[in-house]
């Protein structure tokens, strides 16, 4: 199953090119750790090794997980609530910040308004500022 993944994304012409440079000279063990799984998301938030891959953070995957966290909200709440938005940082991990930007593009596809804060915030003031606004997610 991991090998079709693994093909569908190298077969994808939109493939960020660090992503596809990232996929070349792998063993078959090293894809399909990259690939055999979902990334998961867990109470800290998505963790794992940067890179390529369904298993991996990126782009993709932080994408993917921003329009599961839409979908949900706009399953769960109110339109109303909804218009509260959602409160977006980001640390001084690397592509922390692109990472921040791309959530809030992705929720505003899906008419959630994000707050992004416009430098390295430590997460308990963006627990605050969820709080603080009123936000219905942070």
């Amino acid at each position: 199953m991991w090998k079709k993944t693994y093909q569908e994304w190298l077969d994808h012409e939109g493939l960020q090119e660090d992503l596809r440079e990232d996929l070349k000279g792998k063993t078959e063990a090293e894809l399909e750790d990259m690939f055999y799984t979902s990334l998961a998301f867990g109470t800290g938030g998505m963790r794992g090794m940067l890179g390529a891959g369904t298993n991996r953070l990126n782009i993709y995957t932080i994408r993917k997980a921003n329009v599961g966290l839409a979908k949900y909200l706009i399953d769960t709440y109110p339109t109303a609530d909804l218009e509260r938005g959602v409160v977006i940082a980001h640390d001084n991990r690397k592509y922390s910040r692109e990472f921040a930007f791309e959530s809030a593009k992705v929720l505003g596809a899906y008419g959630i308004k994000s707050f992004l804060f416009d430098a390295l915030r430590p997460t308990p003031e963006l627990s605050f500022a969820t709080r603080y606004l009123k936000a219905i997610s942070g």
